[in-house]
């Protein structure tokens, strides 16, 4: 008998390269951890850490997470748990904004990727305190993460998902908060948040397929919205949104993303 030959699968595997994109594109760790000047992020200080939100409930820092800091001590097992579960090597647990819930289902091949590119950047001797909050955060984030693998990458509503998610958390930033946080059964994508800085106050706009969302534009418009920051009719759109990294996207995951926001259950404004 012939033997079948079956098609070689080439499987993906950690890498710096796939590290820096995932970091200064999609998952946009910049926009937070990168202070913010006048004319913008200061790039000489890159990923040194800011002060990301201040107010009744919180005052919330994102950390300098450079060689230069103290995650240089860390393995990259402590700064995989990190991310993934939201505890520090001291068993600490690290709070919000930082969208613990959803990193728990980074891939192992890609967090081990960011971990790899974080450990080449420059060392920033920036100095971040700990955030404080007015509010218990949880024992933890869930058990123990075990193995994840990410969806087939390519232009698919699957893979959407999985960047729209864990990588560049936008169902975080555009769902309804409640009192525990972002009401994912309930008002997926719907927006409403506000978001403080030096800007004044933006309102996280609904990116369900409702007409008070996402079904005014078409693929086209929503790709310059994301990657640009400017609407249809040329306005431009507010910070926080990481423009500047999302630019940094292959064509093939902004049209993954769209593929798959175009799924979100239409909601109307909260």
């Amino acid at each position: 008998m012939t033997p079948i030959l079956l098609p070689l699968v080439a499987m993906a595997e950690p890498s710096i390269e796939r590290g820096e994109y995932l970091v200064r594109g999609p998952a946009a760790c910049g926009n937070c951890h990168t202070p913010q000047g006048s004319n913008g992020p200061d790039m000489s200080n890159e990923f040194g850490g800011m002060l990301v939100e201040k107010n009744e409930m919180m005052e919330a820092w994102a950390v300098n997470i450079t060689p230069g800091s103290r995650i240089a001590d860390w393995s990259d097992a402590d700064l995989v748990r990190a991310i993934r579960e939201g505890i520090r090597p001291d068993g600490s647990v690290i709070g919000p904004p930082m969208p613990i819930g959803l990193y728990r289902s980074l891939s192992d091949d890609d967090v081990m990727s960011m971990v790899m590119f974080l450990r080449t950047v420059p060392a920033s001797k920036n100095e971040t305190p700990f955030s404080t909050y007015n509010f218990p955060l949880p024992p933890s984030y869930g058990p123990p993460v075990g193995p994840v693998t990410a969806p087939p990458a390519g232009p698919s509503v699957e893979y959407g998902e999985y960047l729209a998610g864990p990588i560049a958390h936008c169902i975080e930033c555009h769902t309804t908060f409640g009192p525990q946080g972002p009401m994912f059964d309930t008002h997926l994508g719907a927006g409403g948040f506000a978001f403080h800085g030096p800007w004044g106050v933006s309102i996280a706009p609904n990116i369900t397929s409702h007409e008070d969302g996402l079904a005014q534009y078409n693929d086209d418009e929503l790709k310059m919205m994301i990657a640009s920051g400017v609407r249809p009719d040329g306005s431009r759109m507010r910070p926080p949104m990481g423009y500047a990294h999302y630019a940094q996207m292959s064509s093939d995951d902004l049209q993954a993303i769209v593929l798959y926001l175009r799924t979100i259950p239409a909601l109307p404004d909260p």
